[in-house]
């Protein structure tokens, strides 16, 4: 496969109007030139096509040399038609771009559509071709369009003066119900200098073009079938490359909408063990209150009770006397006598003397010692002390007897 960097020079001047070739002159021209750069790309990938304009107001490059075959095909979109061909200002500025080019190992190839008059001189034509032949530069020309005296000859010697080898090309295509493309099809300027490019060139520019649904992926197998199996194989590799890829996309998509998700989970959970934690505060709080309710009620029970026996004695104390006062004396006298139940000899001495009591009851406040139930009670106490004491002294001299 030939390395080249191409420059396409197309002429779009008002002589691409005329309809002898379908549907007209440029269009067919147009066709053409997408098959030769569609042929260019596909033959090397490193391979660029450039394309510039030789009519109008002036030479115009629509493109430099690029890889770009979709880029390359928009650019003769919209073109407008006018003007007059300026052959030799084209080749030079085409030769200028070639010079440029960024592989430098790359070989410079020029192709020229030529469907007008040619204005120029034979010499100065030919002058043009020594140039570019110095500078190693290849010309392909095909002419087409008006047949005017001296128009082939002129182009002829353009090519002869260029041709080095037999890398350089004429190709003349006189109107006809063929189409322009499907005759250069078959000519060296698509089959290039290799032996049996032809095949190859062809499947590659009609594919590029959409000429050649037959074969897969536009390469005929019969013909190139190492080409045929490395694009197969390399399509598998796409294929499972954009499969990978779009399983790794759908994963990435479902842990993100797993780590969405998680959150709420974990508010949920965390809900319901509060939830359950309140609960079971609550019903340890509830045990702790019928705990201390139970207490509470033993509690007022045991109060009750003590507050019943209180009434109780009260009231026993009360129908002992009948004055509440001397029920107040008789308790802080029971109490006396409790803490001196230790010496009941001397509290019996004590209880009879009539002065101490009299005295012990006068400072006792609301007491009067002269009531007559007091002194009654006085009595009594003193009757029964006295009593007890006699008890006390027979049977101590029972005892003594004994």
């Amino acid at each position: 496969m030939v390395l080249e960097a191409t420059i396409i020079c197309i002429d779009n001047s008002e002589w691409m109007r005329n309809g002898d070739y379908s549907p007209n002159r440029f269009q067919a021209q147009s066709d053409a030139v997408n098959l030769i750069c569609g042929a260019k790309t596909q033959s090397n990938p490193e391979n660029t096509v450039g394309v510039l304009t030789m009519a109008g107001k002036g030479v115009r490059v629509l493109v430099t040399p690029t890889s770009d075959l979709g880029k390359i095909l928009a650019c003769t979109h919209g073109l407008e038609i006018g003007g007059e061909m300026n052959l030799a200002a084209g080749i030079q500025v085409a030769q200028l771009a070639l010079k440029h080019r960024q592989n430098k190992n790359q070989q410079q190839r020029i192709i020229v559509f030529a469907g007008s008059p040619v204005n120029y001189d034979k010499k100065v034509l030919e002058m043009i071709g020594r140039k570019l032949k110095k500078n190693s530069v290849s010309l392909d020309v095909v002419n087409f369009g008006e047949e005017d005296e001296g128009k082939a000859e002129k182009l002829e010697a353009l090519v002869a003066a260029v041709n080095n080898n037999n890398s350089s090309h004429i190709v003349h295509v006189p109107p006809g119900p063929n189409a322009l493309s499907d005759v250069l099809i078959s000519t060296p300027i698509f089959t290039g200098d290799e032996e049996g490019g032809s095949g190859f060139a062809a499947a590659a520019a009609a594919a590029s073009a959409g000429g050649l649904s037959g074969f897969e992926f536009g390469v005929d197998p019969n013909l190139d079938p190492e080409l045929a199996l490395a694009l197969r194989v390399s399509m598998e590799e796409e294929r499972a490359r954009q499969e990978a890829a779009a399983k790794r996309a759908a994963e990435e998509t479902a842990e993100q909408e797993k780590g969405e998700n998680q959150p709420a989970i974990q508010d949920v959970g965390m809900t319901e063990n509060v939830s359950a934690g309140i609960s079971e505060s609550e019903s340890k709080a509830s045990d702790l209150m019928d705990d201390d309710n139970a207490l509470l009620e033993q509690a007022l029970a045991m109060s009750m009770g003590s507050t019943s026996n209180d009434a109780t004695r009260d009231i026993n104390m009360q129908e002992a006397a009948s004055d509440e006062e001397l029920a107040i004396a008789l308790k802080l006298s029971l109490q006396d006598v409790e803490n001196d139940q230790s010496n009941p000899t001397d509290m019996s001495k004590l209880l009879t003397d009539q002065s101490y009591m009299s005295s012990v009851l006068a400072s006792l406040p609301g007491v009067d010692p002269n009531d007559p139930a007091v002194r009654d009670l006085l009595a009594s106490m003193q009757s029964q002390s006295e009593s007890e004491e006699k008890k006390d002294e027979d049977n101590a001299s029972k005892e003594d007897k004994n």
